[in-house]
């Protein structure tokens, strides 16, 4: 890699004269010592063992991910089994994760594979993006990691790994361009089984070392190639970094209205709904969210429920 500054490139581009394999070698071989042992990492987690955990760990931490994911599994092993159940029974397992339209995601994608695949998760990139509720992103992600396919997996850690190392900036752009996805592509091994380890390399790589806050630049692999390192670690200069509010928001008070749904063995009556929060109209906003977006049923009679639940 040669030296660059943050300004000697778009962001998402590789320098000029920059070559990408010499970053694989030293960034799988620190994956080999230092990866965690995660249950979707073993080989009796299977494709759909990867696919449940790809929906859970969008922008939720593992340590929150890891207790769910376990109950998921024992209770739904198949995708099959998912599919045979109401909708409302995926939200209810879902619990805290946060975002809940990913369990709803996830049922829609266990009863395609069930209908369309014959119960077992598709090896097709393309027939896994047709999949409800998945994107190029878990696509990708599966196809790589359960089936050891040659797919660019980018996620937020993988991105900010390939800005620093490669493009030499502090973090990547807000959204993912298109020259990010050049990049990726640019820097995925030829052979499938090392595409598909480097990919899980630079994840883990982001999410232990090459972290948004803090990172620990002196147990990195590539510390000598990195560009960001050698242009000086330059502060970001790009647009404001998004932050995430929760105290307060309507996603609060949805969570709320939720964890009560979540918790009744019946369907509840609005007066009790009513007692999550103190300000009406954005409680009944919350509520008009999670009726919209399918996550509540409203019963003839005036109760609320989990969708297609008792």
């Amino acid at each position: 890699m040669t030296a660059t500054t943050a300004t000697d490139t778009t962001p998402g581009e590789a320098p000029p004269g920059a070559d990408p394999t010499a970053l694989h070698a030293p960034v799988i071989e620190w994956f080999h010592h230092n990866a965690r042992d995660l249950p979707w990492r073993r080989p009796e987690a299977g494709a759909w063992g990867v696919m449940v955990s790809e929906f859970m760990l969008q922008q939720t931490p593992v340590n929150r991910v890891l207790p769910v994911y376990e109950e998921w599994l024992k209770r739904w092993p198949r995708p099959a089994d998912l599919a045979a159940e109401p909708a409302g029974e995926a939200v209810r397992a879902w619990g805290r994760l946060g975002y809940p339209r990913r369990a709803l995601r996830l049922h829609g994608a266990a009863a395609a594979i069930a209908e369309r695949h014959g119960g077992e998760v598709p090896t097709d990139h393309h027939q896994l993006l047709a999949l409800p509720g998945v994107g190029e992103y878990t696509a990708a992600a599966v196809a790589s990691f359960a089936y050891r396919q040659r797919h660019a997996v980018l996620d937020t850690n993988v991105r900010r790994v390939f800005a620093r190392a490669v493009t030499g900036t502090e973090y990547p752009p807000n959204a993912t361009t298109a020259a990010e996805r050049k990049l990726a592509r640019l820097l995925l091994p030829e052979e499938p089984a090392t595409a598909a380890r480097w990919a899980a390399a630079t994840m883990e790589l982001g999410a232990l070392l090459c972290t948004a806050r803090n990172p620990d630049c002196g147990r990195c692999p590539i510390l000598e190639q990195c560009a960001w390192r050698r242009a000086g670690a330059p502060a970001h200069q790009g647009p404001p970094r998004r932050g995430q509010t929760y105290v307060g928001t309507d996603r609060q008070v949805r969570g709320k209205l939720l964890a009560v749904l979540r918790e009744a063995p019946a369907p509840v009556s609005r007066m009790l709904l009513d007692r999550v929060w103190h300000d009406p109209e954005q409680r009944s906003r919350a509520l008009g969210g999670l009726l919209s977006d399918g996550l509540v049923e409203r019963l003839p009679d005036g109760r609320y429920r989990l969708p297609g639940t008792g």
